[in-house]
């Protein structure tokens, strides 16, 4: 019996050394804050280890805010602690407001293969960066329906160097959608547009890691004049970081 339980216990050990470890695909723990360059400020901080991707996920003065860190992809910012994130968004990360479903955050970064960004400058001024945050938003808005018309102004265009040394662009645009509910109507006087929405968009850009980083908020213009405050400090708050 005894000769045949080592026999048993041998092939055992044998068979786990030609397995390999199954991968950590997921894990959580509670840490201290992680150091972001240019931030001050202690608590306590949710890490969530997707695969290679660490997530962190911290609590501000005054609980208004929570931080965002992507040390994987290089970024970080706040957004409001009751939004919330919705995945398979086609962004990096999404967060939106669920009471006012027009309300929401994206980041979106360039391919790593396909751009080799050294500055934001790299896009020309920033009122060049903000046709093309513009153009963009205006591609991602088209739409095939019949008597949908576009107004779009470009409200500002700034830069700044923040408090980690690195420069960044601030574009802030507006964009209104008219439309008829009567379209194929045959005389001109019943096809009248109606505006269907007016938003605010603004965009803060930078670079790290020869790639180009976009925050994106968007948010009626009502709400904007009830949440600039909030919404700025969002904008404020957009840093990226080198990779790990």
């Amino acid at each position: 019996m005894a000769a045949a339980a080592a026999a048993a216990a041998a092939a055992a050990t044998a068979f786990s050394r030609g397995r390999r470890s199954p991968p950590r695909t997921r894990a959580a723990a509670v840490s201290p804050r992680a150091e972001v360059p240019g931030r001050r400020g202690g608590g306590v901080s949710a890490v969530i280890l997707l695969g290679p991707k660490q997530i962190t996920l911290a609590e501000t003065t005054g609980g208004a805010f929570r931080e965002y860190i992507d040390t994987f992809d290089g970024y970080t910012f706040l957004y409001p602690k009751s939004w919330i994130q919705v995945r398979g968004a086609g962004a990096d990360i999404f967060f939106r407001d669920p009471f006012v479903l027009d309300e929401n955050m994206s980041v979106e970064i360039s391919s790593p293969s396909s751009s080799k960004y050294t500055s934001v400058e790299d896009l020309g001024p920033p009122e060049k960066a903000a046709e093309k945050v513009l153009k963009q938003y205006l591609t991602e808005f088209m739409s095939t329906r019949l008597g949908v018309r576009r107004e779009s102004n470009i409200l500002s265009a700034s830069s700044k160097v923040a408090d980690d040394g690195r420069l960044y662009y601030e574009v802030e645009v507006n964009i209104k959608s008219y439309a008829s509910n009567n379209e194929l109507a045959v005389m001109p006087q019943d096809r009248v547009q109606s505006l269907e929405w007016d938003r605010r968009y603004l965009s803060v850009l930078g670079v790290e890691n020869k790639r180009l980083y976009e925050l994106r908020l968007q948010t009626p213009e009502q709400v904007f004049m009830q949440e600039e405050d909030d919404l700025r400090r969002v904008m404020d708050s957009f840093r990226v970081i080198v990779t790990v």
